[in-house]
């Protein structure tokens, strides 16, 4: 068994029946050469502040993060020096965050300055898909998802008995 499995404390242990390799979104970061920039902006378009922020080894701001949605994913914010392949234009891995109004949504970040990267697409019955480039660089992806909300809805259903 792989040593880098973490050692799971016996009451919870019970609560993971198998291992598995995926457990589910932890955190996204995305990448700007202003952070402090890109952390207003995600404020603004967010509605909440960064909880965390750190610093780099020259002292500048190098790094913030946001937890947001259902499931409290984190969102963090690097100085793009870190970045581990840089590109010259939007690249990577999308990401799409379930939004309630893709539309509304989308309109949202036009405003603040967003430019399209792929305009909505039914993908099948119930799930439609966008996304942009933020000003900074970074592809992000937003989907209406029945599923996802099947599950959030299940999860609300079991804590409130």
């Amino acid at each position: 068994m792989s040593t880098l499995r973490p050692k799971l404390n016996p009451d919870t242990e019970n609560f993971l029946e198998g291992f598995l390799m995926l457990r589910g979104m932890s955190t996204v970061t995305y990448y700007a050469d202003d952070v402090a920039a890109a952390r207003a902006w995600y404020t603004e378009f967010l509605g909440v502040e960064a909880y965390f922020e750190g610093r780099a080894p020259d002292g500048s701001l190098g790094y913030v993060e946001f937890r947001i949605g259902d499931y409290l994913a984190e969102l963090g914010i690097a100085q793009r020096k870190f970045e581990v392949t840089p590109s010259d234009g939007p690249a990577g891995a999308v990401l799409l965050w379930a939004v309630d109004d893709l539309e509304a949504t989308l309109a949202r970040l036009h405003e603040l300055g967003a430019k399209t990267h792929d305009e909505p697409r039914v993908r099948g019955e119930g799930y439609v898909t966008a996304s942009v480039v933020d000003p900074f660089g970074n592809i992000l992806g937003i989907m209406t998802n029945v599923h996802y909300m099947s599950v959030v809805q299940e999860n609300r259903d079991k804590r409130l008995g």
